[in-house]
Parts: structure tokens; C-alpha cells; sequence
């Protein structure tokens, strides 16, 4: 994407076909974004530019190459508006072989979780690894990191210091994932990140789950360009009608489309032009067998919406969105040759795949050998805890025997949790969970030895019988998190990690029943996608084995830690109220035994 003053020239002379196009794309029907029309239209390429649509016979040289795209029609890659890839413990490599076959050639992302484990040296590790992919990521400095309230423990802390920094850098497109709570409670860094881009000239990204009225109202003063996540098409058209581009969500355990598009097919169709789609936290399970931002797309007609607005949603609505427009989103003169060959604009079955002016996929994999690079010990470091026992996971109080009344955080899906009170007996002055009541351990432990940090609090809704199960992997902080329905096999799912640097594992009787390993920051691997998708099914079936009914078991408890998330979270500093923004005592009342 850099344009030098040589690049420039050569450019724009061949735009003008004064020098030959490198490739051709000839015979195929034009899926026109721009104007809302499909016609007859040829396409030339120079290096990475379309440099003419249209009549492109002046464009051909000795050594142009020509690709045939008879019967098929030519669509602008797809851009998917969030995404954290590293939830799908896939690394930038991997993650690139996953979806630039499905026709996915850009996405927007703060790449937060290598930050959370590397810092800035590690990111810039990831930005080299970029550009040796096919898949172009298009950078949102965090707005702070920590996410959480209260302040959690990272290896990085992301602040205006830091902002004033990396805005200028060339990757930087935006501030990324403003949470509301952050500009609701006048949080100084959080102001300091928003100030700095608008001197800069950089747009906000939002993030405000059911922000409505009064609330929307102060978020949207503080600059917010976009946002993400709303949880019903109520919520999408008021922040459309209140001057915010929406990106609908469909990731794999939040199911938003169908409710949301309603927005477009029942409200007010005139609304789509600033909708467009994100998949936010995907597995690869669901990368290899569905597909992508392709998937949207075909949801989003199957729901009602024309092909060709479906189209707009995946592609320019999306380059818009985030003032990216000029550079990606549309088949035009001027752009970065990301084009698709698809067979139908109803059906989308994306056939072959172009990006940055070279055929990079065709049938759904990729057309050449590309490799993970070396990984330095910026990504692959130890965790720097130290081993545990079973005592580290037990909620010890200051009566000896009775009953304990408990706050129990809830889950309701992924990303709800609610308050349920319980009571559980006290034995030896110990709490006990109770697989009966559907009440385990949870616990955080900073990993990045800094403090020793280590939580404690009772969960619901994971229905184990038995046994625990633990993750490096848990956004916003990637400490480790750990449940379970007895002390000891938490400490041996704890133990694991530790030993084999970082993973998700899953113990029974102090036995490991499954272990995927993740080397790169304790978060993602470089493995092949479709490996990743059967040792996701492996983990999950021994998550079961608990007794577990969840559909992504490992997926519901690594988002425990997200303070954004209403209306429980735990993290290291402890469980935290997330309307309150504090930490709280999870034992609400302790009762003698008569």
C-alpha cells in the first residue's frame, strides 16, 4: 500500500496505458458497488493497482497475462469490519489460509491480544508476518489496555504516551474497540487516545452493547465513527439514525444477523448503504466449514436482503465505514486489485481469489506454499507463574462448618452473565462448589510475573460434573482462567499450562484428557486451519466428557474475563461487577450450622 514518488509515476502511466498491465482479467460481469449495477466488464492490473475497468485491449503487453473469467462475475474482496483472529487460536498465517480462500482479503483489527502478551515489539513481529500474507489487516491502536475495570494486569499497558506514538505509524488506521464504559466514565487515557485522534484525523471505532438514548447520546460527543455490537435491530436503527455506520456481528456463539438485518429487510431498506458485516470471534471449526465473510453475505440474502446490497455490505459499506474506501471495497481504477471470481452473485460461491494483483486461491485453498515465519521469543515465551496447588482453588472463610450464600456468576450465552445466589456448604472452613446446583471454581492467575495476581469466585451454567479445564487464551488480558468442580484437578489443568507454555487442556481425576497447544503467546498456533478445527472438536468432546453441554465449551469460558460484557466478569484483580465497574465479595453471607 505504500505509494512512493517512482511508484507513483509508474502508476499513473499505467493508467493511462502508456506501459503494459501485468494482468488482465478478461470476460467477466462486473459487480459494480459503487453504482449498484453488474455488466460486461474487463479488468487490467499493474503490480498490486487495477489500474482500468472497462475496455482494456490498449492495456495488454508481450508479457501480460491473461486470466478467464467467462460466465463468472467479479466481486471486490471481502472485508470483515472486527475481528480478534487470534479467538480463533489461529496465528496471522494461519488465520490468512483460512479466510482468503473464502474471498475475505482485508479486515480491520486492533490486534489487541498480541499486544496483551508482547507489547509493541511483539506487534511489529505480527506486522512483518502481514506482509508476507495475502490478507491485508487494516490496524486499530487500542484505545487503552487494559480493557477492564478495574485496571487488570497485561504485559503492555496501552496509553495516550503510547498513542501519541503509534497514530502516526503507517499501519495505523483508527482508534480500536472504544468501549462505552471507558467515554462514559471519563476515563483520562480513554480521552487522551480520542483527542490525540482527532488531531490526527483518525477515525474512532466503537464498541456499546445496548447503548441507547441519553448514554448513545455522550458516547457519540466523543467522536465514535462505528460500532459493532447491538443486540437487537431496535438498537441498530437508532444508532443509524443517530449518524453511526453499523457493523452487524455473526461470530460463532453470537448469533446477531438474523435479528439485526431485520434493521434493513423491515424497517428501512434505505438503511443498508451504512451497514456492513463483521464475524468478531470465529473458530476455525466454523472458518472451514462455512466459510467467512462469504457466509454473511449468503445469510444476509437468505434473510431477504438483494445480492447486490448483501454485496455492498461485505465490501465498500465496510471500506466506507472506516475511511478505507480508497484504498479497498470496489473493482475501480486506482484501487488495490482485490477481486473475486464467483459463480453467482445469489449463490456467492467465491471460485478463485485476487489479492493485491496476484491469483492467490482458486477452490477454496490457497495456490501456493505459504509458511509462519520464525517465531522469536517476543511470541513464544514462557508463562512466567509459578506452579500451584490444589489449595491455590480453595475459597477459604472464617467459619468452620455451615452454609455459605454465594453470588454465582450466571452464563447466558457468551456474552451475557447474570447474578445467581446460592448456597453451599462450608467444610473445614473451605466453600464447596457443588456440581449438583451447577456451581464451580473460577479463577484467574496473572501469567506475565508481575505480580502473582490470583482470583477467585463460583460460576454457573457450565452443567461439569466433574473435573476442570483451563485457557492461556482469554481475552481482553490472557492470563490463565481456569473452572472446575474440585480444587485438585485445577491445579493440574493449571500445572499443564505452565509446563507446556501456554494452551487450552481439559483434566479429569488429575489426568489430562486433551491438551491443544498454543506456542505463540500462549494464544494461537501455526498449525493449518483445518488441524485447528479438529483439535477444537477433540477439546470440546472432552469438555463434554464433564459433562459440559455448552456448544464452545473452552470459547464460553475464555470470555470470562471481558469486563464489557454484562453483568459479571472475573479477572486477576478479582470478580467485577460490570454495571458498578468494581470488584465485589462473592460470599454474601455466612450461616452457622444449629
Amino acid at each position: 500500500m505504500e505509494r512512493t514518488i517512482e511508484n507513483l509515476r509508474q502508476v499513473v502511466r499505467a493508467g493511462r496505458a502508456l506501459i503494459p498491465a501485468d494482468t488482465l482479467i478478461l470476460h467477466g460481469n462486473l459487480v459494480n458497488v459503487m453504482t449498484s449495477e453488474i455488466y460486461p466488464a474487463d479488468v487490467a492490473i499493474y503490480e498490486d493497482m487495477i489500474v482500468a475497468v472497462g475496455d482494456v485491449s490498449a492495456y495488454q503487453g508481450p508479457k501480460t497475462k491473461t486470466i478467464d473469467a467467462s460466465g463468472r462475475y467479479l466481486v471486490p474482496g471481502l472485508i470483515d469490519g472486527h475481528i480478534h483472529s487470534e479467538c480463533s487460536k489461529l496465528s496471522i498465517t494461519s488465520f490468512a489460509k483460512a479466510i482468503v480462500p473464502s474471498g475475505t482479503t482485508s479486515m480491520i483489527s486492533g490486534l489487541d491480544e498480541y499486544i496483551s502478551v508482547s507489547g509493541l515489539a511483539g506487534l511489529k513481529e505480527v506486522f512483518a508476518e502481514i506482509k508476507h500474507s495475502p490478507l491485508k489487516v487494516f490496524w486499530g491502536a487500542p484505545y487503552k489496555t487494559p480493557y477492564t475495570f478495574p485496571t487488570s494486569t497485561i504485559s503492555c499497558n496501552f496509553n495516550p504516551e503510547i498513542h501519541a506514538q503509534v497514530q502516526a505509524w503507517p499501519e495505523c488506521f483508527g482508534v480500536w474497540e472504544t468501549v462505552r464504559e471507558a467515554v462514559q466514565e471519563l476515563d483520562e487515557d480513554t480521552l487522551g487516545a480520542l483527542s490525540l485522534a482527532f488531531k490526527n484525523r483518525l477515525p474512532i471505532f466503537g464498541c456499546a452493547p445496548m447503548a441507547r438514548g441519553n448514554d448513545l447520546n455522550g458516547y457519540l460527543c466523543a467522536g465514535v465513527r462505528l460500532d459493532h455490537e447491538s443486540y437487537d435491530h431496535e438498537e441498530v436503527v437508532e444508532k443509524l439514525r443517530k449518524g453511526m455506520h453499523m457493523v452487524i456481528r455473526e461470530s460463532s456463539v453470537t448469533h446477531f444477523l438474523a435479528e439485526n438485518i431485520r434493521s434493513v429487510t423491515e424497517v428501512n431498506s434505505a438503511l443498508a448503504r451504512r451497514v456492513s458485516f463483521c464475524t468478531d470471534d470465529v473458530t476455525a471449526k466454523d472458518l472451514v466449514e462455512k466459510g467467512h465473510v462469504d457466509h454473511l453475505v449468503r445469510l444476509a440474502i437468505r434473510a431477504g436482503v438483494p445480492p447486490m446490497t448483501a454485496i455492498q455490505m461485505g465490501t465498500i459499506n465496510s471500506a466506507e465505514a472506516y475511511r478505507i474506501d480508497h484504498l479497498v471495497g470496489s473493482i475501480s481504477p486506482g484501487r488495490i486489485a482485490d477481486i473475486l471470481l464467483v459463480d453467482d452473485p445469489e449463490t456467492f460461491n467465491v471460485q478463485e481469489v485476487i489479492a493485491n494483483g496476484k491469483l492467490v486461491a482458486c477452490n477454496k485453498k490457497l495456490a501456493y506454499d505459504l509458511q509462519a515465519p520464525k517465531r522469536s521469543s517476543l511470541l513464544t515465551s514462557e508463562l512466567k507463574c509459578n506452579p500451584v496447588t490444589a489449595k491455590d482453588f480453595e475459597y477459604r472463610v472464617p467459619l468452620a462448618e455451615g452454609k455459605a450464600k454465594v453470588l454465582s456468576m450466571q452464563v447466558k450465552g457468551p456474552f451475557v452473565r447474570k447474578r445467581r445466589d446460592v448456597m453451599l456448604d462450608v467444610v473445614d472452613h473451605v466453600v464447596q462448589p457443588d456440581t449438583d446446583q451447577d456451581v464451580l471454581m473460577v479463577s484467574v492467575l496473572e501469567r506475565f510475573g508481575i505480580n502473582g495476581n490470583k482470583s477467585l469466585a463460583f460460576c454457573s451454567g457450565w452443567s461439569l460434573k466433574a473435573g476442570a479445564m483451563a485457557s492461556s487464551a482469554a481475552p481482553d488480558d490472557n492470563n490463565i482462567i481456569v473452572l472446575g468442580a474440585n480444587a485438585e484437578d485445577m491445579a493440574v489443568a493449571v500445572n499443564h499450562l505452565i509446563k507446556e507454555g501456554g494452551g487450552q487442556v481439559v483434566v479429569k481425576d488429575g489426568k489430562v484428557l486433551d491438551f491443544l497447544s498454543l506456542p505463540v503467546g500462549g494464544i494461537v498456533c501455526d498449525l493449518e486451519p483445518g488441524e485447528v478445527a479438529r483439535r477444537e472438536d477433540e477439546i470440546n468432546t472432552a469438555a463434554r466428557l464433564l459433562g459440559c453441554d455448552l456448544p464452545e465449551p473452552l470459547m464460553y469460558m475464555f470470555f470470562l474475563p471481558i469486563t464489557a460484557i454484562p453483568d459479571y466478569a472475573i479477572t486477576d484483580v478479582g470478580p467485577v461487577d460490570c454495571i458498578a465497574l468494581t470488584t465485589f465479595d462473592p460470599i454474601l453471607e455466612l450461616v452457622e450450622h444449629t
